[in-house]
């Protein structure tokens, strides 16, 4: 059975083993785990039982998770995504005044929507459209992003009204926290210690506890609560037509979301083919799209690829089985969720820091000796963090690309798909504002 396996998710072929995997889905559950108690509070101020929407959120990140690790064979994990369920609460919920019953019924139509594009291979293409020095740059600009959350977290930068952003005070407790935590991690790493992400929250975790600086306190199971969202969605009143601009941004978000963080994680795990295209990609949008359903029916937002998923390929994660780990273990955090709450985000967000600064060899990738590349590189590069969206910065590069092409009259250079999906990112821009 174990060489059936061994086989299955190539081992042999990616150099993995077990205790690489189990390890590096670990690193990536608890550099993620915070969704857990994130989505519900977001959730909560649409009036969604918080309870519920916690169970609806360990659930869907263990189907998604494993289905991605068992299907699609990627270390990638999944969960309701940060972003899908601000717009969900902030702008369809409360702005809209949309019954967040209503607005689980748009998220399982955009799910619907996803699945149908994948089957019919078209958001195969879109992926397959995307210009090779993009890829680099989405890599690199997720970098960015993931250590910008990463010191906003620690608390080293902090937002500032006429600065935008500051240095953050260095002396308050957490943040000299999250800095040990930075120094242990990047000891561990320059030692080559395979599992130096996972030692290094968990000691930064005890450290915190030690001082007093992580918070506990028991909570019951949220299991028994599910009841009071799952199956409450409402899809006829998604239907109405004054729905589907919600329908569509759910829809185009995620979409563009998943393809920067599937490019991200499979260029870092090394796992692109000789045309630097994703192998195996259709399972990918399916298992996505499968979890993305699933989650509405339970009583949660968009769940989608998350980046998170980069620390556990830093860790040495390479095949599905670390996104199996992950996904049970977010299982085990259903009934566990208090013991979970003791990771403090100055734990998680050195880790994320690092990761960042991993993504930067990407950079090399990219032809900069050629400006009908190197600006849309630089243009997605700087979008993604400065926008804090992942799809922005894809759409910025897309636009790019395609202008500049057309400036030089090298029209005929650039896809039907491209120039489809230039003009989506156009509309986006003038008319799905805030999307």
């Amino acid at each position: 059975m174990r060489g059936k396996l061994e086989s299955y998710f190539e081992f042999a072929r990616l150099g993995a083993s077990w205790r690489t995997e189990i390890l590096a889905g670990a690193t990536t559950f608890i550099t993620m785990a915070y969704i857990v108690f994130v989505n519900p509070s977001i959730l909560g101020e649409a009036g969604m039982p918080v309870g519920a929407v916690t169970a609806a959120t360990c659930l869907s990140a263990a189907l998604g998770s494993i289905l991605m690790g068992a299907v699609a064979r990627y270390p990638i994990a999944l969960a309701p995504g940060m972003g899908l369920n601000a717009y969900f609460t902030y702008v369809v919920v409360k702005g809209l005044g949309v019954s967040w019953q209503v607005a689980l019924g748009a998220v399982f139509l955009s799910g619907v929507a996803f699945l149908l594009l994948t089957l019919t291979g078209l958001r195969q293409k879109i992926v397959e459209a995307m210009p090779a020095d993009l890829y680099a740059a989405v890599a690199v600009g997720i970098g960015l992003f993931i250590a910008f959350i990463g010191l906003k977290n620690a608390g080293i930068i902090v937002p500032d009204p006429a600065t935008i952003v500051r240095l953050g005070n260095l002396r308050e407790p957490t943040t000299v926290l999250a800095i040990c935590g930075l120094l242990l991690i990047g000891a561990l790493l320059a030692w080559r210690v395979r599992a130096a992400m996972l030692l290094g929250i968990l000691g930064t975790s005890l450290l915190g506890a030690i001082f007093g600086l992580t918070q506990w306190s028991w909570q019951p199971s949220y299991l028994p609560q599910l009841g009071q969202s799952a199956f409450q969605l409402d899809v006829r009143g998604a239907l109405g037509l004054g729905l589907l601009e919600i329908v569509f941004v759910f829809l185009f978000v995620d979409l563009f979301d998943n393809l920067g963080t599937l490019v991200a994680v499979t260029k870092k795990a090394g796992l692109l083919d000789n045309q630097q295209k994703i192998p195996r990609v259709g399972r990918i949008l399916l298992c996505d799209s499968i979890a993305t359903m699933f989650g509405s029916l339970l009583g949660t937002s968009t769940v989608v690829s998350y980046i998170e998923s980069a620390s556990g390929v830093l860790a040495g994660g390479r095949t599905g089985v670390t996104a199996i780990v992950t996904g049970l273990l977010f299982l085990v955090a259903l009934f566990a969720a208090p013991i979970v709450g003791v990771i403090p985000a100055a734990a998680t967000a050195p880790a994320l820091i690092l990761v960042g600064s991993m993504m930067m060899s990407h950079a090399a990738e990219i032809r900069w000796d050629d400006a009908e590349v190197a600006i849309p590189a630089f243009l997605t590069i700087l979008a993604i963090p400065l926008s804090f969206s992942i799809a922005n910065g894809v759409a910025f590069g897309f636009v790019a690309y395609t202008l500049l092409k057309l400036a030089q009259g090298k029209w005929q250079e650039v896809g039907w798909l491209v120039y489809g999906l230039t003009a989506l990112f156009i509309a986006r821009f003038f008319y799905l504002s805030g999307g």
